[in-house]
């Protein structure tokens, strides 16, 4: 019972709060959850580098430089968001 009196405190002091100060109230932005997120991420990784690796075969040594490239850039940047 105290639980849900607290509860209903806390909203009308939130709701309150909000009326008088718009700018607290902000929009919930959604994220997907970390495991939808890393599975997209494998996914699409996979496709890039099956993509890279029919491009250093028929581009030759084109394509290896550009798969060269594009696996520092990723590793880049994923050591940049690493440390963040």
């Amino acid at each position: 019972m105290a639980t849900r009196d607290t509860r209903r405190e806390f909203d009308e002091i939130v709701g309150k709060l909000t009326a008088d100060y718009p700018s607290l109230a902000r929009p919930v932005r959604r994220r997907l959850p970390r495991r939808t997120l890393l599975i997209v991420l494998a996914v699409v990784g996979g496709l890039a580098w099956a993509g890279l690796s029919v491009l250093m075969v028929v581009a030759g040594p084109v394509g290896v430089v550009i798969t060269c490239v594009a696996v520092a850039v990723a590793l880049g940047l994923a050591l940049y968001y690493d440390r963040r």
